[in-house]
């Protein structure tokens, strides 16, 4: 019972270093996509792949 004292806080503070991964990457523009922006505009929607 004394282990869940200890491994709860290594728990949450492994939790909050992913958040704050999450949030570093999302804001650096890790997840952006402007390859795949350019290439869909030029897909024609018009006629149905058969």
């Amino acid at each position: 019972m004394e282990m869940l004292a200890f491994l709860i806080p290594i728990a949450l503070f492994l939790g909050l270093i992913g958040l704050v991964a999450f949030i570093w990457a999302a804001k650096t523009g890790q997840f952006d996509d402007p390859e795949g922006d350019a290439a869909r505009i030029l897909i024609d929607d018009d006629h149905p792949l058969p």
